[in-house]
């Protein structure tokens, strides 16, 4: 078994222990192909749900700060993590996500780049429209409905794929098809509010 298997089974079980989890969509995900998975980000829990419970293993490019502490370099490593320069344009990062894409791999992106301090979804940058506009992958809107609180619900929703044929065919921006699956993590978002 791997690292990977063993930490989502363990994440997955506190998760599953201390809150009320809810997962919406997850049968809309095909088994084969590359996938960019884009979901809103407002905890430090975000990563770690996001991946015990999307269907498939989830490759996340992460803030390269978290890289410097050696001992998590090495777990960040083991669990399919690899770094990215927040705000710096790193060709590195989008090289080998496209690669992960091209693979067939599941690439896990927090569009805003950083947690939404105020619960508020905030404009994504241009990274994720890369992406989406030079791969193949399927593009699937994610949202983190609900904020961890001990045993309150807290609900994921995957969404319907992003068409990104239009987009591609008349030479969009990198900004609009970014912005473009923003507004289908907002929708998500608020289809699924809880009262």
């Amino acid at each position: 078994m791997s690292i990977y298997s063993v930490g989502r089974w363990i994440c997955r079980s506190y998760f599953r222990l201390f809150f009320k989890v809810e997962v919406i969509g997850a049968s809309r995900i095909p088994d084969e192909g590359g996938l960019l998975l884009c979901c809103n980000h407002f905890s430090n829990y975000d990563p770690p749900f996001v991946g015990s419970f999307f269907p498939r293993k989830v490759r996340f490019m992460a803030k390269e700060e978290l890289f410097r502490f050696k001992p998590l370099q090495s777990l960040m490593m083991a669990v399919g993590a690899f770094p990215v320069r927040r705000g710096a344009g790193d060709k590195q990062a989008l090289k080998v996500g496209l690669k992960l894409l091209k693979e067939g791999e599941t690439l896990g992106i927090f569009p805003e780049g950083t947690r939404s301090k105020d619960g508020q979804i905030g404009k994504g940058l241009s990274g994720v429209g890369f992406f989406a506009l030079r791969s193949d992958a399927t593009v699937v809107p994610c949202a983190i409905v609900g904020k961890y609180r001990f045993f309150r619900k807290v609900r994921f929703v995957i969404g319907e794929p992003v068409p990104m044929e239009e987009l591609k065919e008349r030479k969009a921006s990198a900004e609009e098809a970014t912005e473009v699956i923003m507004k289908a993590i907002r929708k998500l978002h608020e289809q699924n509010q809880m009262s």
